[in-house]
């Protein structure tokens, strides 16, 4: 979890508990603009939001929103249970996403935002869509998954199961997913494309974000398959104008996933672009072509 420079750490309250975001400083990006440094923000907002997994936090995006930070009001936050956030001592629901990501976007964004985000999150932002739409502009949306889509059932795999028993699944989080080694291999191994790309500074990101008190519960609720669903029942009630970027190589879901579910909805769904050589998170394993690509979108959206 590590915070860019000429960004700082916010706190917002929302219904279920407070969740931590980094900023754009505006004095630091503006500076040397007529706009006055302690006048109004007048860059339309930017948000973007990371996905689930053991550790993951708004660092996963920290490769790309300084990017935007010039011409755009960015805004990051550790979703609910993950990175400096709030952790609950309970299991977690869709639901639960569902309401602090719209109560997030309805404090902190006064006009219709275009936000970005990643695998299951970004499944769960179209249903936000779907059901607030005038909180949008556009989706940007990193192999958006339900995880369970076109009713293949995660939960039903093994190693859902397996992470489904009481007290083993404690002592799989502690031993092999709150680990350096553990973070190292999952990153290497099955979210990136390349092992080369992986850095230790991502590794200690995730490692930090997984061993925050009570962190395991956000994360077994994530490998239980309690969050998942099909986003193909959703996706074609979609309206807000959406861009679509793939890894070739996502262990998780197919871009051949991707394909189907764009043709769901050719007419909110815009672009499905289809990323060589990359896996889960473009963003940390290219991000200058990201950036690039999210440009094109911003612009083409």
């Amino acid at each position: 979890m590590i915070q860019p420079p000429g960004f700082s750490q916010q706190a917002l309250n929302t219904s279920l508990g407070t969740l931590i975001y980094y900023s754009a400083d505006s004095a630091f990006w503006q500076e040397g603009k007529s706009q006055p440094s302690d006048g109004p923000d007048l860059r339309p907002p930017l948000v973007f939001l990371h996905g689930f997994g053991g550790g993951s936090s708004a660092y996963e995006w920290s490769k790309v929103y300084p990017a935007f930070a010039i011409d755009y009001h960015v805004l990051a936050p550790d979703l609910l249970g993950w990175g400096r956030s709030e952790h609950l001592s309970r299991g977690y629901q869709v639901e639960d996403y569902l309401t602090t990501i719209k109560e997030f976007l309805e404090q902190l964004c006064p006009q219709p935002t275009t936000v970005v985000a990643s695998s299951l999150t970004a499944a769960m932002l179209v249903r936000v869509a779907i059901a607030y739409p005038k909180l949008f502009k556009s989706l940007i949306l990193t192999s958006p998954s339900g995880l369970s889509d076109f009713e293949k059932d995660y939960s039903r795999t093994f190693f859902a199961q397996l992470v489904s028993t009481p007290v083993l699944d404690r002592i799989l989080y502690s031993t092999g997913l709150a680990t350096s080694g553990g973070i190292r291999s999952f990153l290497e191994k099955r979210q990136f494309a390349r092992a080369n790309r992986v850095s230790q500074e991502m590794v200690d990101a995730y490692l930090t974000s997984a061993q925050q008190p009570k962190a395991e519960y956000s994360a077994l609720s994530f490998v239980r398959g309690d969050l998942c669903f099909d986003l193909a029942e959703y996706l074609p009630r979609l309206t807000t104008p959406t861009a679509i970027l793939w890894g070739k190589q996502c262990q998780f879901t197919s871009y051949e996933i991707g394909q189907r579910l764009a043709e769901l909805n050719p007419k909110a769904i815009k672009v499905l672009e289809i990323l060589e050589d990359v896996g889960l998170t473009p963003h940390l394993e290219l991000p200058a072509v990201t950036i690039g690509l999210i440009r094109k979108f911003l612009a083409m959206l």
